[in-house]
């Protein structure tokens, strides 16, 4: 026979089950990288031409896990908050530096600009130094407002970090905003998903078509022609399901990713 207070402890049980799983939904929800620039189109004032502004999320709020949940006006994850220091600064500076991914639908290859984004680049270094990225999956691509492959995420849902944030770099380097507030990220540009200012992590993403984006992103290098054409071949067989933003039906998983100085 059960005790009241037996029944007592089985209701407190009950009631926190229900209240974690009301949490780890509210994460779930957050954490999801998905096209929120619908409800947040800007009307252009000369034209009239509608904007759409994609939120591009990459690292989580817990600080071991950056990744990516409650996006900002574009590619961007949630607030995050780090478990650790970033790597010590350990490259040069004045030099440029090849990412050379090795993917399971052709060979990407990144050159990035220290100059520019020293962080950005010892950061990277370090991680592939390590071995990183190998093995991981590019976890989302979009198709429609922005043009995109992400990637550098190594749990592969868009959830995951190096467990360290790095500052934002070279927000100017593709020229002042416009009226829309946005600038232009040229295909074939390189740049980091975050969760807001100065919340890079790992997770990164490759423009295969012009796409504008507010300056919230650091533009860090730019990958190769024939990168590109993986990355556009990738795009065309498109996502999972027949949306425009979400897991890419053709699946891309770096095999490889090693970084050098040129």
């Amino acid at each position: 026979m059960v005790t009241s207070d037996q029944r007592r402890r089985q209701l407190a049980r009950d009631k926190y089950q229900r209240q974690q799983q009301r949490r780890a939904e509210s994460r779930r929800r957050s954490r999801r990288i998905s096209v929120i620039a619908a409800s947040l189109a800007v009307v252009l004032a000369a034209g009239g031409a509608v904007y759409l502004s994609v939120a591009l999320s990459g690292d989580d709020k817990k600080g071991s896990d950056n990744a990516a949940a409650s996006p900002t006006n574009t590619p961007s994850p949630e607030q995050s908050t780090s478990s650790q220091p970033e790597p010590t600064m350990s490259i040069d500076k004045k030099a440029s530096y090849t990412m050379a991914l090795k993917t399971n639908q052709g060979d990407i290859t990144i050159t990035m600009d220290a100059a520019k984004a020293p962080h950005t680049v010892n950061s990277f270094k370090h991680l592939a130094d390590k071995k990183y990225f190998d093995g991981t999956k590019c976890h989302r691509l979009t198709t429609s407002g922005i043009f995109v492959l992400q990637c550098g995420d190594p749990k592969g849902d868009g959830t995951g970090g190096p467990g360290y944030v790095i500052p934002d770099e070279n927000l100017n380097g593709l020229g002042k905003a416009g009226a829309d507030g946005s600038v232009t990220y040229p295909k074939g540009t390189v740049a980091m998903a975050n969760a807001g200012a100065n919340t890079g992590g790992s997770q990164f993403f490759l423009v295969y078509k012009d796409t504008k984006l507010p300056p919230n992103y650091t533009p860090f290098g730019t990958f190769d022609a024939a990168g590109l054409k993986t990355v556009e071949d990738v795009a065309k067989a498109g996502v999972e399901g027949g949306a425009g933003d979400g897991a890419p039906k053709k699946g891309v998983t770096i095999e490889k990713a090693v970084v050098t100085k040129k």
